[in-house]
């Protein structure tokens, strides 16, 4: 079968530099590197042993003749059908949280030598399920997934097609999934507990989508301590900076605003921090948030927060996956990662006897 092109089009000299490479083969390989073409399969496979010196033969001569891998079509012809990679689903890349949790998963792979695909499912299942899917399909050898909640059938699929699966940070109860998280509802306890103790008890809790269970677990942790905590005061579904800064505008407006506030998600955290700063509240209310954040120690004072260690997270899981990839093939496990608190100074406002923040004026961002 020959390839036809439009009239007046051509081949250009990128594209026939791309043929020639995929051209080379394993024996030209050898043959230039002076070794058996066996040595270079283990070399580009990673597989067996061969000396550094014949490594270095190998791949140099690889580098010289422009040779490229195809690992999909080595994984075919592996006993074990091992693609040599793992699928990280993320809640959203851009967020620290999944940043540092997403680097250390890699960290742990690149010691053996396993490559990390990964996408961000934005809290939502059909995503989710999308990227469950796509990893499935090209043939990922184990998956790590942030899960929202929703899709847990199509994890269940992937256990069935025999592919280990971890949840992290979030729980899911399925056969033979392992799972890691922190000990939210603990944590939040704590830190409101913190709050009560300095004499605040118009504590406002904004806290993520329910449908999240670590949001439902924080929030369980603040009503342990504050169970009678007026419903006004009470903000959930709330998933970004914007609309933390909306609800905080409305609370702060209220006859009588909160003394302080918990926030189950660093996100929220600085939406709450932004309207404090603005209306020149930072230094008379408390704020306590659950996660760390870039800068939070530089703001002036700084947040405090029940911060989680995602590299812990991230590494556990890779652990647990890894394990599974080795063979283990016991029941499901739960790993539980301690939270901390971090006395900055916005948690540590006292509430003032008998005295609320005046709620005549909160002013605009930038105003």
């Amino acid at each position: 079968m020959t390839a036809s092109f439009p009239k007046g089009r051509t081949v250009t000299g990128e594209r026939r530099r791309a043929e020639a490479r995929q051209s080379v083969t394993m024996r030209d390989v050898a043959n230039l590197a002076g070794v058996g073409i066996a040595t270079v399969s283990r070399v580009v496979n990673n597989t067996g042993s061969v000396t550094p010196e014949l490594v270095e033969k190998v791949q140099e001569a690889a580098r010289t003749l422009g040779y490229r891998h195809d690992a999909t079509a080595s994984s075919l012809r592996r006993a074990d059908r091992r693609t040599g990679t793992v699928a990280l689903v993320l809640e959203d890349v851009s967020n620290p949280f999944s940043s540092a949790l997403h680097r250390a998963v890699s960290d742990a792979a690149a010691e053996r030598g396993i490559l990390v695909l990964s996408g961000s499912s934005d809290e939502s299942p059909e995503r989710e399920r999308e990227l469950v899917e796509t990893f499935t399909a090209r043939r990922a050898d184990g998956l790590i997934v942030v899960p929202t909640g929703r899709a847990d059938a199509t994890i269940e699929a992937a256990r069935r097609l025999g592919i280990p699966v971890v949840a992290v940070d979030r729980m899911v109860r399925l056969d033979s999934v392992d799972t890691v998280t922190v000990d939210n509802q603990e944590g939040t306890a704590r830190a409101a507990a913190r709050l009560r103790d300095l004499g605040h008890r118009r504590v406002a809790y904004f806290g993520d989508l329910a449908t999240i269970w670590t949001a439902r677990e924080r929030f369980t942790g603040f009503t342990s301590v504050f169970p009678d905590v007026p419903p006004a005061l009470i903000r959930r579904e709330l998933h970004s900076i914007d609309a933390a800064e909306d609800a905080a505008r409305a609370l702060l407006a209220l006859p009588e605003p909160p003394t302080a506030f918990i926030s189950g998600q660093n996100l929220i955290t600085i939406g709450i921090r932004r309207v404090l700063q603005d209306s020149g509240l930072e230094r008379r209310i408390a704020l306590t948030g659950f996660d760390d954040f870039p800068l939070a120690d530089l703001l002036s004072p700084g947040v405090s927060v029940i911060a989680q260690d995602p590299a812990a997270l991230g590494a556990e899981a890779a652990r647990l996956l890894l394990s599974r990839l080795d063979g283990h093939n016991g029941p499901a496990r739960h790993s539980v990662v301690p939270t901390r608190y971090i006395a900055r100074g916005s948690g540590e406002i006292r509430a003032a006897a008998g005295e609320a923040p005046a709620a005549a004026e909160v002013r605009a961002p930038g105003r």
